[in-house]
C-alpha cells in the first residue's frame, strides 16, 4: 500500500464517521445537535527510526519514560501523526465568554476525543485487515498520562510515555506555542492522535525546526488565560492549568476543558509565523526611516530574546 492510497483511505474513514457530529443525546444545548466538531485532518509521516525520537527521552524534553516507536511495536517502520482542527463553530463558541469554556468546546473536547479514539482504532483495524501490524499508543493499554508516580516511584506528573504533541513535532507537523500547544499549518485549535505501523510509507521531507519557531510571542494566550497560568518567562504553569480543569470537571463531569489559549489568538487556525515575520520586518524598516529592510527572522529573534525564549 502506498502513501496516497493510505491517506485517501484515512480521509474516507474520517468523512464517513457519524461520531464527528454531536448527537442529540450528548449535546449540551439544542443548538449543538448535529454540529460537526473537526475538519479534515492534516497527516504527517516519518520513519520509526527517526533519531529525533531518541531526543524525546532527554530529561529536559520528556524523559526516559517516553517509549520509542519500536518499544510499542518492534517491527515499526512508520509513525503517522494526525491533527484534527476544530471547526469554526466549535472555535467561535469558545470566544463568547473568555472566563469559562463554552458548552460547544466541552462537547468538542470530550465527544471529540471519543471520535478521535474511534478513528484511531479504525485505522489500526484497517491496517490489520490489509496485513500490517500497527498500534495507536494513546488508546493502548500500555499508555499512561498525568500519573503522579510510575511503578518505580519516579515523578511523572503532567507527562506521558507517548506525547502526541512531541510526536507530531518530530513528524514535522508543527512547533510549540508559548502555551505548550502545537502550532500547525491549520493552527493550534485541535486534537492529535498517531499510529505506529510496520507498513513502510514515504516519509515527509522534514527539517526539524526550533521548538517555538511558529510562535510569534504576541502574548495573546497570556491575556486570554482565565487563571493566569501562562507567562513569557515560564510558558504554561501546568499545575495552575490543571487545577482549573479539575474545577471545570467538578462542575461538568465527565466533561472538562478550557481552550482559551487556542481561540482568539493569531495561531488559532493558521501558522502566523511567516505573515508576522513580514510585518515585523516592514515595521522595523519604517522605524528606521527608510533604512534597508530588516530580515524578519532577526526581528522575531529579538522578540524571543526580549522574553527569554529560544531563538530560531
Amino acid at each position: 500500500m502506498d502513501r496516497q492510497i493510505f491517506i485517501e483511505s484515512c480521509n474516507r474513514l474520517f468523512s464517513s464517521s457519524k461520531l464527528n457530529y454531536i448527537s442529540k443525546e450528548k449535546a449540551l444545548s439544542d443548538d449543538l445537535v448535529s454540529v460537526k466538531m473537526f475538519n479534515e485532518p492534516i497527516i504527517a509521516v516519518t520513519d520509526a527510526s527517526n533519531y529525533e525520537f531518541e531526543n524525546l527521552k532527554r530529561e529536559d524534553v520528556i524523559g526516559e519514560h517516553f517509549m520509542l516507536p519500536t518499544e510499542w511495536l518492534p517491527e515499526a517502520k512508520s509513525v503517522i501523526s494526525f491533527f484534527f482542527p476544530f471547526t469554526e463553530t466549535i472555535r467561535n463558541s469558545n470566544k463568547e465568554n473568555m472566563s469559562y469554556p463554552s458548552k460547544g468546546w466541552l462537547n468538542g473536547r470530550i465527544e471529540g476525543q471519543q471520535f478521535i479514539n474511534d478513528f484511531s482504532a479504525c485505522i489500526v483495524d484497517f491496517l490489520d485487515n490489509n496485513g500490517f501490524k500497527s498500534v495507536s499508543p494513546s488508546i493502548d493499554k500500555k499508555f499512561f498520562t498525568n500519573a503522579d508516580f510510575d511503578e518505580n516511584g519516579i515523578n511523572k506528573l503532567y507527562t506521558s510515555n507517548w506525547s502526541e504533541r512531541h510526536v507530531a513535532y518530530v513528524c514535522g507537523m508543527g512547533t510549540f506555542s508559548l502555551s505548550k500547544g502545537l502550532i500547525t499549518d491549520k493552527g493550534v485549535a485541535g486534537r492529535l492522535t498517531s499510529v505506529i505501523t510496520d507498513l513502510h510509507l514515504l516519509a515527509d521531507d522534514i527539517k526539524i525546526k526550533p521548538f517555538e519557531e511558529n510562535c510569534i510571542m504576541c502574548g495573546k494566550c497570556i491575556k486570554n488565560c482565565p487563571v493566569n497560568a501562562i507567562s513569557f518567562e515560564h510558558g504554561k504553569n501546568h499545575k495552575i492549568c490543571s487545577s482549573f480543569l479539575n474545577l471545570v470537571r467538578s462542575e461538568n463531569s465527565p466533561r472538562y476543558g478550557c481552550g482559551k489559549c487556542q481561540v482568539d489568538v493569531p495561531c488559532e487556525y493558521r501558522n502566523p509565523n511567516y505573515v508576522h515575520i513580514k510585518k515585523l520586518g516592514e515595521a522595523e524598516s519604517q522605524l528606521k526611516n527608510g533604512a534597508e529592510l530588516v530580515d524578519g527572522e532577526t526581528v522575531l529573534n529579538k522578540l524571543r530574546d526580549k522574553h527569554g525564549r529560544k531563538k530560531a
